[in-house]
């Protein structure tokens, strides 16, 4: 068995972490991971032109999948974090950046890092 290269394995990372959280969230239909598909294949070729850019993939495919969503089924991931007003969505940060992770700018918090929503305290 051959080892991935650096470029496949930030986008299979990219791919496990993103979908990990849309399991968390119960929303991991089979149009919904097209869509991580999808967004796997665009950061391919960007990550191939920059390869420095394979630490930042994980949170661009992430970001990629939460417009998605939004263009199709409405906001994702919404906040375990605040128990009153209106839903709203986490934000992924940085937005160019290593090491992902999803943020409520409401609280002001750090929820959980890309991946690991499975395990983010609730109200």
């Amino acid at each position: 068995m051959t080892a991935l290269s650096p470029l496949e394995q930030a986008l299979h990372t990219a791919r496990a972490r993103v979908l990990a959280d849309l399991v968390a969230g119960e929303v991991a239909e089979a149009d919904v991971v097209s869509l991580v598909e999808a967004s796997v294949a665009e950061r391919r070729w960007w990550v191939e032109q920059w390869p420095d850019g394979a630490a930042f993939v994980a949170g661009l495919v992430a970001q990629d999948v939460q417009d998605a969503l939004l263009d199709r089924y409405g906001r994702w991931p919404l906040c375990p974090v605040c128990g009153s007003g209106d839903p709203h969505a986490l934000d992924i940060e940085p937005e160019l950046g290593p090491d992902p992770h999803w943020v409520c700018h409401k609280a002001g918090v750090k929820v959980a890092p890309l991946g690991a929503l499975g395990g983010a305290r609730t109200s």
